[in-house]
């Protein structure tokens, strides 16, 4: 009889082992593991519009979202003044490649028009951001680019035809923008953008 309980003090003490490892793994994960991914958090939205503003946003992009603001809240909105803003916000949030967390953290997308922001997603995460590589432990030591100087060239006013339907006052707008190192001068540094009405909102419908 006495025989049998050498195997049961053997398990007992394997499953002791084994808890033991068990707790020490969390442990180690708890103080030592990689810390924990903050989610970004809406700080300010502007309801009407539904442009939002987060947290992980540069002190730039904040002040030209403070300057969005006030251009919607007037009581008759310019619409010249207001194609102006959300060109260069895009131009510097989609360009800007140093502050986003990881390639499907796709900058401009609330400018972009809403039937075509899936195609824009894909064909971003394939293209510009496709070696952004992930931040989200806030490791990353790849060199990215950001968006300096900005310059609307021109701004006009032109028929645009999307899908079945066509904006006879769409807005197109030329712009051209530096990086504030010259190691990215061979990025891309101007473009056409086209945007369309939807609804009160003014929607990037094309990019060239």
């Amino acid at each position: 009889m006495k025989l049998k309980k050498k195997p049961k003090r053997i398990l007992i003490i394997i499953i002791v082992i084994a808890a033991l490892a068990a707790i020490g793994f969390v442990g180690y994960n708890i103080f030592f593991g990689q810390p924990e991914v903050q989610k970004a958090k809406v700080i300010k939205t502007i309801d009407k519009y539904g442009y939002t503003l987060k947290d992980n946003k540069t002190k730039r992009y904040q002040d030209m979202f403070e300057e969005l603001d006030k251009i919607l809240s007037k009581d008759s909105v310019d619409e010249e003044e207001y194609v102006r803003q959300i060109t260069e916000m895009f131009i510097y949030d989609f360009y800007s490649l140093n502050d986003k967390s990881s390639q499907t953290d796709v900058g401009g997308t609330d400018f972009v028009y809403s039937l075509s922001l899936e195609n824009f997603l894909e064909n971003a995460q394939d293209t510009y951001y496709k070696y952004v590589e992930s931040n989200i432990y806030d490791d990353r030591n790849q060199q990215l680019p950001v968006v300096d100087e900005i310059t609307i060239d021109s701004v006009e006013q032109v028929p645009f035809a999307y899908g079945e339907t066509t904006d006879e006052e769409a807005y197109e707008v030329q712009v051209s923008w530096t990086y504030t190192d010259d190691a990215f001068d061979d990025y891309q540094q101007e473009a056409t953008l086209t945007f369309i009405h939807e609804d009160i909102k003014l929607s990037l419908a094309e990019l060239k």
